[in-house]
């Protein structure tokens, strides 16, 4: 039996608060997720939110950096 996964929800505030924990750039950190910075500036500005893929990436993102989020 597999462990129940904490879902994410990620919204604007928490995408930039992740790369902002990261010292990232918007394009640093789309570098590092294979997507473009036109994405991640989309997200953070609340015009779209991650789906699929993006969005687990992102919870192991935060979660190998020790980012504290509501899960």
């Amino acid at each position: 039996m597999r462990k129940a996964e904490k879902k994410q929800d990620w919204d604007a505030g928490s995408i930039r608060a992740l790369r902002d924990h990261l010292d990232l750039t918007q394009v640093e950190l789309a570098g590092q997720m294979g997507i473009r910075q036109q994405t991640v500036s989309e997200w953070e500005q609340g015009d779209y939110a991650p789906r699929g893929a993006s969005v687990k990436l992102l919870s192991i993102i935060a979660d190998r950096s020790g980012f504290k989020y509501k899960a």
